[in-house]
């Protein structure tokens, strides 16, 4: 029996409201699945959240509270946490003086001496930040001759090790800080340095950006010394791993169970010399006590004009002196990266 025409009117428009029924149907079934997997998510965010937030108070626990401490150490063993609070006020006051530093060939001298005398309490960071690698690299030599002395460097030999590679980032960030004011005895001591890659070919064009110290050094040389504090603090963290592992060593050289907690016993001692270092600081910012940075560093680079002697700072003397002992340049060269690397060795003796 054939539809009229208004029985298909009717059947297409009842298999359209079908059609949109179920459309409808799935729209709503997709719509209240997302709220269900939002509402779980959220839920799981806030679980991961507190679980996190746990482990967290009980990491801080057990390193900074109920840590065992041998009870022989002395005051040696401090060392190590004055010179992480000075790599702390070095990344401080180095963002800071980043905010203005221009690492142009010809703005960057200007621009150090207008953060001291424009900015509000200028100088006082840029003294401070100056003489802090001083004091970083002054508790730095202490802490690695309490380890050499005490033989530490063969009962923790991943700790040694790890300890050693934040010499070496400290020495390449101090080397490459030095030369951002730009004075004479920055310019002319990059010279002395960049000049020693010479025997590799090419190796001084891919480090300076073209045959000598100009526009493209100073501008990676800053790049590098505001990174490289920050890959510094990843390796402070595998440094104190290392050391929590097996718990600090003793100056009696042998493993005891005799332990105290870190709070409040060691803790005190800490903040002792974080007050030492504070007002140590604060003598050599406002009252100067020791000139710790050449004169020749204060003049404007004059390429025409080479100081009477190119030295560095004092915690380069060392490396300073090997390459004045012997004439030949390259030999010098081997030397010093022998001594350097002879470090890497000592674990094993």
């Amino acid at each position: 029996m054939a539809l009229s025409i208004n029985d298909s009117i009717y059947s297409c428009l009842f298999f359209f409201l079908t059609g949109l029924h179920f459309f409808h149907l799935t729209i709503g079934i997709f719509l209240l699945s997302l709220l269900f997997w939002s509402c779980s998510f959220s839920l799981f965010k806030s679980l991961t959240d507190l679980l996190w937030k746990l482990y967290f108070v009980l990491l801080m626990k057990s390193h900074l509270q109920s840590y065992p401490c041998p009870l022989q150490i002395n005051s040696f063993w401090n060392l190590g946490f004055l010179l992480g609070i000075t790599i702390i006020l070095q990344i401080i006051t180095g963002i800071f003086l980043g905010l203005h530093y221009t690492s142009d060939l010809k703005e960057a001298y200007s621009s150090v001496f207008f953060f001291i005398r424009e900015i509000y309490y200028g100088w006082c960071l840029r003294y401070l930040h100056s003489s802090g690698a001083s004091f970083v690299f002054l508790f730095l030599f202490l802490h690695l001759g309490r380890a050499i002395s005490y033989g530490s460097y063969f009962y923790y030999t991943n700790t040694w090790f790890s300890g050693i590679l934040l010499f070496f980032f400290l020495m390449a960030t101090a080397f490459m800080g030095y030369v951002l004011p730009f004075g004479q005895m920055s310019f002319w001591g990059a010279t002395v340095i960049t000049n020693l890659l010479s025997p590799f070919p090419s190796l001084i064009e891919w480090v300076s950006g073209g045959h000598y110290v100009y526009n493209p050094t100073l501008k990676r040389f800053f790049h590098f010394h505001f990174q490289f504090p920050f890959l510094l603090c990843g390796f402070r963290i595998l440094h104190l791993f290392y050391l929590h592992f097996y718990s600090s060593y003793n100056p009696l050289r042998n493993s005891t169970n005799n332990k105290i907690p870190f709070f409040p016993f060691i803790f005190l001692k800490d903040f002792f010399g974080f007050i030492l270092i504070l007002c140590l600081y604060l003598l050599q910012t406002h009252f100067h006590i020791s000139s710790f940075s050449h004169p020749d560093n204060a003049l404007e680079v004059c390429g025409l004009l080479t100081p009477l002697h190119i030295v560095p700072e004092w915690y380069f003397l060392c490396q300073y002196a090997m390459l004045k002992a012997v004439p030949n340049k390259n030999a010098g060269f081997i030397i010093l990266l022998t001594s350097i690397f002879t470090s890497f060795g000592s674990q094993e003796i």
